[in-house]
């Protein structure tokens, strides 16, 4: 197989790029390198479709790998033809592969090879042949052997079926055509082994649907039934259609002293060979196609969680719900240092408790200028509201509260980790600056949890673990890469993330910033152990340097096109610095920015470089850049006119200084301040008042393949089921409309406090 050609045709995209990732790949680069800072020699192929590549490639290769020990065990029985040679080169997936090898894989015991020991093949050829003029049972005389125990004429001609049924059962093209067929006109079907036992698949108690139609949710939760003993399932193929193909195949002559029998033994080889293994590749693959998707589901909604805005300039006072334990309390500063933890049992009736509660919470905000609090959405959650909201009224202070996801906080806080970060803290504590911290910067925190831990899908836990950690670690992965990391505050969860950083190095360059203070410059981390050149090209880009020696250590500019990036700010009249003061005005830090005057002025042509690239624009009838002279760096995408030109100039390529161009234009931008920024809120609302009708605005908590869950700030998400959505097209899955974070109107269409269910709908 030409594996270029199939990537090509697979993803879409030239043969040129294929082979430009592959050899990227190769060489050890990592797909945030290679997506971010390789875009001349792929085409510009995004992290997704690099990742595709990435695991297409190692599936094929893998084939490839199993067609040459294939080919080699067939040799050597001495059974390779080149007609055999050809359908294994040719096979294009495991199942094909498999089928082909099947009829040649080294057997355990089965019921043919007992009878071929028995001497029993010459009988079951002669009745294959269909040439025999009498009947089979009088062959079958003729292999009666007590030694070999055989010891009556309906021994020997079941012993040569069993033969028969198996090569039926073992030729590829009959499997290909039967799994096909049952994929295709199959039906699945379960049934409850106890119909009077309540559950959650009561409504799998007596369920049937075509194989073809069978969504991947209820493939997961048919299994999980099954599993848990609660379902039997099974495949219901068209055996009557199935069953004449193969005689078509299997019989050419209308003899009857073998027909028969050989229909006997294509029924004995479907019913007893071929339709169970077909039924459990069938259900696997619809498994791992359900799978695949929940796993995508998966991915799109951790990223949307993990690149949700950070709220930034906040004191926040963390708040972990509790009843007979009280509830735990952690104030944060804006940079995420704990000044203060508390308990109070604000959640338990008794005025003596609930004062005294009231005091410590309203010394606490006053005492640190607390201006959010971030309630955990566990148990007590709802008290604590009703509390907050009350102790706000009383206090009329600015301070607003938001309802925090906890998902994996305990799980989190229970952790080795957790205890290297706050060995004086119990478990309960370190939760609370958890659920403060994630609001403050929810990637920073969320990487320290398990990603399937974050409950942001469907049946995690019943789905290929390897293949799940895989595809989560390599989301947190390109989130981590496309927002940035300060080395100087990162912590070994959130630099294990980084492009090119292992565990022991994330938890190297921490010791090495512990033992030597804050990196003045990325060239530092080449003094890190097991930092060598390879690792500092991948990571480089991705770590930032706040206040450092070069400014552009605290971009996405790689040192690798420091000239080129230097030149481009000399021959526009900037000068390195004005990356800081740029910054320092789009974080809204500096005041009072100097307005851009009238008079202009050709670029720096003082430097031969200036010079020379201002001759080339004039020769090529175009004017040379200009620039105000109050302009900042904010203006330079405006300024540069002719990039391929330019490019050529700098000796990098045009994607590159379009990249670099964009970075400095924006040197303190954050990809995550386009995304919706959390719902602050101030008074609270029940589920006792939520009337059918009624327009409110929430959060989308979780995205599934049958709907979306939406906080409308009630403490139990409502449900927005796919077909209220949208009415504007017909969507396949909801996250072609919605996302994990995005803030969306609902109506309520209906609520069940006793059921505690609420329908919502998008369309208003």
């Amino acid at each position: 197989m030409d594996i270029l050609k199939q990537l090509t045709a697979e993803l879409g995209v030239r043969r040129e790029q294929v082979e430009a990732a592959v050899k990227l790949i190769d060489e050890g680069n990592t797909i945030p390198f290679i997506a971010r800072y390789r875009k001349e020699a792929t085409g510009a192929l995004n992290d997704e479709v690099l990742r595709n590549l990435d695991e297409r490639l190692k599936y094929l290769r893998g084939l490839e790998e199993k067609k040459e020990q294939i080919l080699k065990s067939i040799d050597e029985q001495g059974k390779l033809t080149e007609e055999l040679k050809k359908q294994i080169g040719e096979a294009q997936n495991m199942v094909t592969l498999e089928d082909i090898y099947r009829p040649y894989r080294p057997k355990r015991r089965t019921r043919a090879t007992i009878a071929v020991e028995k001497g029993l093949q010459p009988l079951a050829d002669a009745i294959l042949s269909q040439d025999i003029t009498v009947p089979a049972q009088e062959l079958a005389k003729e292999y009666i052997d007590p030694e070999k125990e055989v010891n009556t004429v309906e021994e020997a001609v079941a012993g040569a079926l069993d033969i028969i049924a198996e090569k039926i059962s073992d030729e590829a093209d009959y499997r290909t055509h039967i799994r096909s067929v049952t994929e295709e006109e199959g039906v699945i079907s379960s049934a409850a082994k106890d119909e009077e036992a309540d559950s959650v698949y009561e409504m799998y108690y007596n369920f049937s649907e075509k194989v073809k139609t069978l969504p991947g949710h209820r493939t997961l939760a048919l299994n999980r039934g099954e599993a848990e003993k609660v379902l039997t399932v099974k495949i219901t193929a068209p055996v009557e259609s199935i069953l004449r193909y193969l005689e078509k195949k299997v019989i050419v002559k209308d003899n009857p002293n073998t027909t028969e029998l050989i229909k006997a033994a294509v029924a004995d080889a479907y019913d007893r060979l071929i339709a169970p293994s077909i039924e459990r590749e069938v259900r696997n693959e619809l498994t791992e196609k359900a799978e695949d998707g929940a796993i995508k589901v998966f991915g799109e909604n951790l990223k949307q969680l993990l690149m949700q805005p950070p709220i930034v300039g906040q004191t926040v006072l963390g708040w972990d719900p509790g009843f007979r334990t009280g509830c735990k309390l952690a104030v944060v500063d804006a940079t995420g240092k704990v000044l203060d933890t508390a308990v109070v049992f604000a959640t338990l009736p008794g005025m003596h408790k609930m004062d005294e509660a009231k005091a410590i919470v309203k010394r606490l905000i006053l005492k640190y200028k607390v201006t959010l609090i971030s309630v955990g959405n566990g148990t007590a959650s709802r008290e604590s509201e009703l509390f907050i909201v009350e102790l706000l009224k009383e206090m009329n202070v600015p301070t607003k509260y938001v309802i925090t996801s906890e998902a994996g906080a305990s799980v989190y806080s229970a952790s080795k980790l957790a205890t290297e970060e706050f060995p004086d803290y119990d478990v309960a504590q370190r939760s609370a600056v958890s659920i403060a911290r994630r609001l403050q910067d929810p990637l920073a925190e969320l990487v320290k949890i398990e990603p399937q831990a974050i409950g942001v899908g469907q049946y995690q836990h019943d789905m290929n673990q390897k293949k799940l950690s895989e595809t989560l670690a390599g989301v947190v992965e390109d989130c981590v890469n496309k927002v940035g990391v300060d080395l100087n505050t990162a912590s070994p969860a959130l630099l294990e993330y980084v492009s090119g950083i292992s565990k022991v190095t994330a938890k190297n360059i921490v010791s090495f910033r512990e033992e030597n203070g804050r990196f003045r410059s990325r060239n530092e981390l080449l003094k890190v152990a097991k930092l060598g050149p390879k690792a500092f090209e991948q990571c480089a880009g991705f770590l930032r340097i706040m206040g450092g020696i070069n400014p552009l250590d605290s971009t996405s500019v790689h040192p690798e096109s420091y000239k080129a990036a230097t030149e481009l700010l000399s021959e526009l009249g900037f000068k390195p610095d004005d990356i800081n003061k740029l910054r320092a005005e789009q974080l809204g830090t500096r005041k009072n920015a100097k307005p851009a005057e009238k008079e202009i002025r050709v670029t720096n042509t003082n430097s031969a470089f200036g010079a020379a690239f201002a001759q080339a624009m004039e020769k090529s009838g175009k004017k040379p850049i200009i620039k105000n002279e109050g302009d900042n760096l904010s203006s330079i995408g405006k300024m540069v006119k002719d990039k391929k030109a330019l490019a050529e100039r700098l000796g990098i390529g045009e994607m590159t200084l379009t990249d670099i161009i964009k970075e400095l234009e924006k040197p303190g931008r954050d990809p995550r301040d386009e995304m919706p920024k959390p719902i602050l809120r101030s008074d609270v609302l029940e589920m006792k008042d939520l009337k059918e009708g009624m327009i409110l605005k929430g959060t989308v908590r979780n995205v599934i393949d049958f709907g979306v869950f939406v906080d409308i700030g009630v403490h139990q998400d409502g449900l927005v089921h796919i077909s209220q959505i949208t009415n504007k097209k017909y969507i396949k899955h909801p996250l072609e409309a919605v996302s994990v974070g995005d803030i969306v109107d609902v109506k309520v269409l209906s609520c069940d406090v006793a059921k505690k269910r609420i329908a919502l709908s998008m369309i208003i």
